[in-house]
Formats: structure tokens, C-alpha cells, sequence
């Protein structure tokens, strides 16, 4: 017997596999990258969580379809940001019935708990997610079984109801006793993991698509640094730290060219490659502005292997004055 998990990586999805496991069930966890799970690679995590339980780990990307399919066609509306969490679980439940039936497995579980999110986990909300992914029965939820209808894998005999959970609401209480019971170390804190329910990073998006088409390698871009709109409608996204100038430096987008301080500390930066005269010299201003500097002489920048002159902004609160966020 098989089942197949949607694993975000957190102590619920864990610990309902576990409680599935248990009961001498193989299970795979999947893990659906819709590119929005975070900025720090969690590949590490989730392999350990999924080793201290037993189950095996299957990423599986999505982000291109996600964009064309749920991102900007959510039919059921959107959070407090750019999340529409209602659509985004029903289609995740719908590429794990894929996987399901490619993989020989006989149900899908999940973490989710009753009463959990206010707008995702709400009763109404989990029976919608079972029409739009089309898994009603056949979609098991360990953590809070016994407070919904038994599953097709429970009155078939496949699962003992009885050794399943019957958690509800926001408390943590019961995860952290059963995360001490079986022993699960470095787990992560409860919280939205998604970016889409972030303030800033939902305005950034908006702030996208009304200049641009919003496309997959566009996800890298506005996951790192400050983000300016110049007055010609050019962006620029200027690195904050370190690791953020090397996450920049690494982005393969043609929509947007490189910049590099030269001959002084200061952030690596985004520019939109259709750039007029005006917000070019203006960017690069902004770019020297946050570079570490003494004075207000001239520094180098370069583009494309080629070095241009700029001088800083009187203030950063000038620059400012373009900031999205």
C-alpha cells in the first residue's frame, strides 16, 4: 500500500505522514515548487524531516503552469495579499492525483488542520479543494480525521481511523507533544512559508505586471532586493547584502541586465534592458548612492563588461522617492 503526501516541509505535513507510515504504509512526499515557497533553499529541510519519518522526497516544479493556470486566474479570490491559497490547494491536490496514479498509490494525505488558516483551512474551504483538485475520498487528512467524514482509504480498511488525530483549530499544543513523542528534531516554526502572503513581495508583483508581462524567470527578480520604479517605467532592483548581490548576480532573465560597482564595495543590481537614457543615468545614481562611499566624487559601474561613471544622489531619501516597497 502507497500514499502519496503534499509535503510542505513543515510538522504537520511531517507529522501526518508519520501517523501514516505507522500504520505500515509507504508514502511519498511531495513537494510542489510553485517558486514562491521562500527565498532560502529548503531541499536540506525537508530531506531530513522526511528521513526521521521514513518517506521518500519527490520535488516537483510547477511554476509555469502555476502562473498561467492559478496565479492570475483564481476564481475563488485571494487572501489578505497575492495569495489565492483556495486555488492554489485545489490544483496542488490535482497534480498529486497525477502522481498518485503514476506512482501505483492507492490515496493523497495532507497536514491540513481543521480551523488552522482562517481562509484556506476553514471547513467550506477544504471541501471546495476536494471538488476543484477532484480527490474527494480519495484525499486523507491525518491530523484532523476524526473531525471529517471517513475516506475512501479508511472505510476500506486501509487506514484505522482510530489511531488518527483529531485536531483542530490554531493551537500548536498537540504538534509539539507528538513532535517530542516521535523524537523529531529541528523542525521549523509554524508560519506562512509562501511569499504570495507576503505584504511586500505582493506589491511587487502588482507593481510587475503593470509594466510587464509576469513570466517564470521573473520570479528571481523580485524575490531579492530593493525594488525602484524610475519615472520612464524602468525597474531596478538593488542589492541589500551579500548574499542577496549573489543571488542577483545569478538570475538569467533577458528582460533585465546586470550592474556591478567597479573599484569599490556596493551592491550588484537589476536594470530593466529597455532602459531610456534618463532612468539609466538615474539608476545608476541610485546604485552609487547605496555603494559604500566617502564622497560625492565621480565611481565606476559596470554593464556588460563595460564601465560607465555616476555620481551619488545628495541623499538616499531622494531615491526613495522611486522605491515600490
Amino acid at each position: 500500500m502507497k500514499a502519496i503526501a503534499l509535503f510542505s516541509g513543515g510538522l504537520d505535513s511531517t507529522l501526518a505522514m508519520k501517523l501514516i507510515i505507522d500504520q505500515g504504509i509507504e508514502v511519498i512526499a511531495v513537494n510542489i515548487n510553485t517558486g514562491f515557497g521562500g527565498t532560502k533553499d529548503r531541499r536540506a529541510h525537508m530531506q531530513s524531516m522526511c528521513d526521521q519519518v521514513g518517506a521518500e522526497l519527490m520535488i516537483v516544479d510547477i511554476q509555469h503552469e502555476y502562473l498561467q493556470e492559478v496565479l492570475f486566474d483564481a476564481k475563488h479570490g485571494y487572501g489578505k495579499n497575492f495569495n489565492p491559497c483556495i486555488d492554489c490547494h485545489g490544483y496542488m491536490f490535482k497534480v498529486a492525483k497525477k502522481i498518485m496514479e503514476k506512482e501505483g498509490a492507492s490515496f493523497l494525505i495532507s497536514g491540513e488542520v481543521v480551523g488552522q488558516r482562517p481562509m484556506s483551512q476553514n471547513p467550506d474551504a477544504l471541501n471546495t479543494v476536494l471538488n476543484i483538485g477532484d480527490v474527494d475520498g480519495l484525499l486523507l487528512r491525518p491530523m484532523c480525521a476524526k473531525h471529517l467524514k471517513p475516506t475512501i482509504a479508511e472505510e476500506s480498511g486501509w487506514v484505522d481511523r482510530e489511531k488518527l488525530q483529531n485536531v483542530s483549530g490554531r493551537s500548536r499544543k498537540i504538534q509539539m507533544e507528538m513532535a517530542e513523542q516521535y523524537g523529531l528534531t529541528d523542525f521549523e516554526s509554524p508560519g506562512g512559508g509562501c511569499l504570495l502572503t507576503d505584504e511586500g513581495f505582493s506589491i511587487k508583483i502588482r507593481d510587475f505586471i503593470k509594466y510587464d508581462k509576469f513570466e517564470v524567470p521573473d520570479i528571481a527578480v523580485i524575490k531579492y532586493g530593493r525594488h525602484f520604479r524610475l519615472p520612464d517605467g524602468a525597474k531596478l532592483v538593488v542589492g541589500r547584502n551579500q548574499e542577496e548581490n549573489e543571488k542577483l548576480e545569478a538570475v538569467e532573465n533577458e528582460k533585465f541586465t546586470l550592474i556591478k560597482p567597479h573599484g569599490m564595495p556596493g551592491p550588484s543590481s537589476l536594470l530593466s534592458s529597455k532602459v531610456s537614457q534618463e532612468d539609466k543615468t538615474l539608476a545608476l545614481q541610485i546604485i552609487v548612492t547605496y555603494s559604500k562611499i566617502d564622497s560625492d566624487n565621480e565611481y565606476s559601474v559596470e554593464i556588460a563588461d563595460e564601465i560607465f561613471s555616476a555620481s551619488p544622489l545628495e541623499s538616499r531619501k531622494i531615491a526613495q522617492g522611486y522605491s515600490i516597497f
